[in-house]
């Protein structure tokens, strides 16, 4: 029977990893830049009164 080699799939798994975590981030970039300015007026949120 043939040794499995542990070391080659670890490093597989890492590879798939980390670039699916790329992607992810890269999305998370492109997101980000369509998204439209807001001003400090809009992202504010309202005073609340007592």
């Amino acid at each position: 029977m043939a040794k499995s080699n542990y070391a080659f799939k670890k490093r597989q798994k890492e590879l798939t990893r980390k670039k699916r975590k790329e992607e992810k981030q890269q999305r998370k970039t492109e997101n980000k830049s369509s998204e439209p300015v807001e001003t400090d007026e809009t992202t504010t949120p309202p005073s609340k009164k007592c």
